[in-house]
């Protein structure tokens, strides 16, 4: 009867069809073992055992704890926004290979492990400082390859829905929903070196410093050149003097006021004539002191006379770079990429998913997704070959890394059968050669 059941079906409609089920075997995630072999030549695993603590130390634990975090960390990377997940990529090959010798021969962990995990022994105080370490440690090892000179930092709120009664979930004006308002600090590479879960109900602002100022210290201890890009939300006069002081560039966007507009009145004048096709450009630099300020400051004033617009689009930048008027707002505007960063975070890795009741345990999982997020972004700049080094990594997910296979088992090797598809035997051995290619420092 057992042999019976395990025979393949044979369906009517195709007697050449035979139907078997071989889901242990049989995976659709295989391109994360291109990001396996990333992880492993920058050093990922150190970091996890350097900056976690794992308090089953001395018992008998089935799993390890780099094995628990990579399951997290690789789970979002491919798309799967709940630990719910985890209760079939248990057996799933590629989560399988990704872990330990141990994992491969008994599986990853199932959703109550890995909800524990999460919720408890990274929200432990001694871990969760630790996420922040392992983050920046790891865009750290990549800076040492090729860093530029002059850094640009990019910082920027956003809304993350919640539907529930989480813990300090508010409703929040500007977004018109209930929320948490979480503030991300970006370079221009798009690597998130910091970050910070908040409130849904406090300012765009709140806890600037404890994200930009160290940064600001660890690229200068670096002797690198710091400057910084925000928008009006952060049109505050302590950050101004805070950069200043030290001698950090900026160019941040503040609102129009009359008394702004007054100092460019000669440009708020239609051009005569009849209307261009094309939008008419503007720019005028200046110095202003508002009654917040303690000194006056240069501000440049873009405006631009579109056809069938009736009054003129006018912006305003307040900043201390020395480069005439029109680099300076095509400096800012650049700053638009940190929008479209997080708009991936929240469409490839999930960064939305904060289902948990507990402010702390949705903190841990809005780690988890930055640092998958980071993982990604790294594949992508560090791995691709320039014919596939601009796709979004939502595309990266689902051309590169939704690639099935078979695993196959044998006396001495495992065999991971790929399917070729967008994801090419050419273009796999480019990114191993990469990667091998990658002269990392040690530690």
């Amino acid at each position: 009867m057992g042999e019976k059941q395990n025979q393949p079906f044979q369906l009517s409609f195709n007697p050449c069809l035979k139907v078997d089920f071989q889901g242990s075997r049989v995976t659709s995630d295989g391109g994360l073992i291109v990001v396996r072999e990333l992880d492993e030549r920058l050093g990922f695993g150190e970091l996890i055992e350097q900056h976690l603590t794992d308090a089953r130390r001395g018992k008998n634990t089935q799993f390890p704890l780099a094995d628990l975090f990579r399951q997290s960390v690789y789970s979002r990377l491919a798309g799967y926004e709940d630990v719910n997940d985890a209760e079939r990529l248990s057996q799933d090959p590629t989560f399988r290979l990704i872990g330990s010798e141990k994992v491969w021969e008994r599986g990853a962990a199932l959703t109550s492990r890995l909800q524990s995990f999460e919720a408890e022994m990274l929200a432990a105080e001694e871990n969760f400082a630790g996420l922040a370490r392992i983050n920046r440690h790891l865009i750290a090892r990549v800076e040492a390859l090729h860093s530029p000179q002059r850094v640009v930092l990019d910082m920027d709120s956003t809304e993350i829905p919640v539907y529930g009664q989480q813990e300090q979930s508010a409703y929040n004006g500007h977004f018109e929903s209930t929320c948490y308002h979480p503030l991300l600090l970006f370079n221009r590479e798009g690597d998130c070196l910091a970050g910070k879960l908040r409130p849904g109900n406090v300012h765009s602002a709140e806890g600037w410093e404890e994200l930009l100022l160290p940064e600001v210290e660890w690229q200068q201890k670096h002797g690198k050149q710091v400057v910084f890009r925000a928008d009006a939300a952060f049109a505050k006069p302590e950050i101004y003097e805070a950069l200043e002081d030290r001698g950090v560039k900026y160019a941040i966007r503040i609102p129009a006021n009359d008394n702004l507009e007054r100092d460019i009145a000669e440009l708020l004048t239609r051009p005569v004539g009849r209307p261009s096709h094309k939008p008419v450009v503007r720019y005028k630099g200046f110095l202003y002191q508002a009654e917040s300020w303690n000194k006056a400051r240069r501000v440049v004033a873009k405006v631009e006379f579109h056809a069938g617009e009736l009054f003129p689009r006018v912006g305003f930048i307040v900043t201390n770079l020395e480069t005439d008027s029109r680099a300076v707002v095509r400096f800012y505007n650049k700053r638009g990429t940190a929008e479209q960063w997080i708009k991936e975070g929240k469409q490839a890795v999930k960064m939305t998913r904060l289902s948990c009741h507990r402010f702390r345990s949705n903190e841990v999982r809005l780690w988890l997704s930055l640092i998958a997020y980071n993982l990604g972004n790294l594949w992508r700049r560090l791995v691709l070959p320039l014919g596939v080094g601009n796709w979004s990594l939502t595309s990266l997910q689902q051309r590169l890394v939704k690639t099935g296979g078979r695993l196959i088992k044998h006396a001495r090797y495992y065999w991971l059968l790929l399917a070729e598809g967008h994801l090419t035997r050419r273009l796999f051995g480019a990114m191993v050669r990469r990667i091998e290619a990658l002269a990392l420092p040690a530690g």
